[in-house]
């Protein structure tokens, strides 16, 4: 083994792409002493709505806020119901558990681009008088079918009772996509392309430290344009529901008389600041080119993994742009136990890999709950043999084909 690579510090599995300019940013932000939501946050909603081609967005602390402040802006209660896959992250369906209402679980199916998205002819048989949102995710950077997502909430209008002004706006279930992966990608809408955030009636991104635009910790709402619903409203509610129901923001209390504010319902506290915008900004400037690179090293490991006949997921096609966010593979030779021995000897070779993602149903919150692997027998399956690879744009084409060879030795010990 290369001794440069004998160091478990070399190869991270993840690892933020931080430059001069994001430094430069936070400095700019800190000498300026506004540090918590005013101008630069701002600036980086207007910028990430001119980015993905929405009218607003809103800049919160996390993916999760966002989430469930979609479902909030949308009067999703106790009594409700959303629509959620089994293979996610615990985010999608704790946002539903946030507001009140039950997350119904549906089992995956192996879409075309070999990602696991909810099987959609269980979403359509899942849905009914309480389901108010079906809750798509993104997952690995691939967006999934929203043509058949808007078929399926077109055929059960008949029962869809509306229980805010919103929802009746809609007339509709809601389509509410996690796109905490995905930002940049794009597919297909009724035959015209589209961004992320263009694609569901809601959209929540993620800017986690682990994401391809970070800003440490936050993340963003946006939404398609709804008739008879005010652009500018929606984005005041946000707001209301952002920072306490406090009728001015720090920023507008903090100019010459304007101290005094009211307090418009007893909310939540989820607020992006300034610090952490800076990070974004600087992160979004450079974004496309970092887009670029991700796709170079994908089509790396695409050759590898094909001449090792190992699956992969398809990030490119003439339907959908990745945004590349993970690098998934499954092996067919492989099961729970052999894949766990796998990442095991992989670590010792100073190769971190990991699981993107352990069912919801296996979790202990959802089996508390009641949810049960066995009612999901092919979010398991996709679950087992799963293995993902390292995928951030600070890697070498050195350490890719360090990676690429170490995986493959291992994995065909098994064969």
């Amino acid at each position: 083994m290369n001794s440069h690579y004998n160091d478990d510090n070399h190869i991270k599995f993840s690892w933020p792409d931080l430059t001069d300019e994001e430094i430069n940013e936070v400095v700019d932000t800190l000498r300026s002493g506004w540090i918590t939501t005013g101008p630069k946050t701002k600036k980086l909603e207007q910028e990430i709505a001119e980015y993905v081609g929405t009218a607003k967005a809103v800049c919160l602390n996390s993916a999760t806020a966002a989430e469930e402040l979609n479902l909030r802006v949308l009067g999703i209660k106790e009594g409700d119901e959303g629509i959620v896959p089994a293979l996610t992250y615990t985010a999608t369906a704790s946002a539903v558990i946030h507001v009140g209402a039950k997350p119904v679980m549906v089992d995956i199916k192996v879409g075309s681009a070999g990602t696991p998205e909810m099987d959609y002819d269980r979403v359509e048989a899942a849905v009914n008088e309480h389901t108010k949102a079906i809750i798509p995710v993104e997952i690995y950077g691939i967006p999934c079918d929203y043509d058949r997502l808007y078929q399926i909430v077109e055929n059960k209008k008949s029962i869809f009772t509306p229980s805010s002004g919103i929802q009746a706006a809609l007339g509709r279930v809601a389509i509410v996509s996690d796109c905490a992966h995905s930002l940049g990608a794009e597919r297909k809408l009724n035959g015209e392309t589209r961004h992320c955030g263009q694609l569901a009636d809601f959209t929540s991104f993620s800017f986690h430290a682990v994401k391809n635009l970070t800003t440490a910790e936050g993340g963003a709402a946006t939404w398609r344009p709804i008739s008879g619903i005010s652009d500018d409203d929606l984005y005041h509610q946000y707001m209301l529901l952002s920072l306490h129901g406090q009728s001015k923001d720090a920023f507008s209390k903090n100019k010459g008389g304007g101290w005094e504010y009211d307090i418009l319902g007893p909310w939540y506290k989820c607020n992006m600041t300034d610090i952490l915008a800076s990070v974004g900004l600087g992160q979004l400037h450079r974004y496309e080119g970092m887009l670029e690179r991700r796709k170079q090293m994908i089509e790396y490991y695409d050759k590898k993994m094909d001449e090792a006949g190992i699956d992969r997921l398809t990030h490119y096609s003439a339907d959908w742009t990745s945004s590349g966010h993970l690098y998934i593979t499954r092996t067919p030779w492989l099961d729970e136990h052999t894949r766990n021995e796998v990442i095991q000897e992989l670590a010792e070779r100073h190769v971190p890999v990991n699981v993107h993602y352990k069912p919801l149903p296996m979790m202990t919150a959802y089996k508390d709950l009641g949810f049960k692997i066995a009612d999901y027998p092919h979010a398991y399956d996709y679950y087992k043999n799963l293995i993902t690879l390292p995928l951030y744009t600070l890697l070498t084409d050195e350490d890719l084909q360090f990676i690429a060879e170490q995986f493959i030795d291992v994995v065909n010990k098994y064969r």
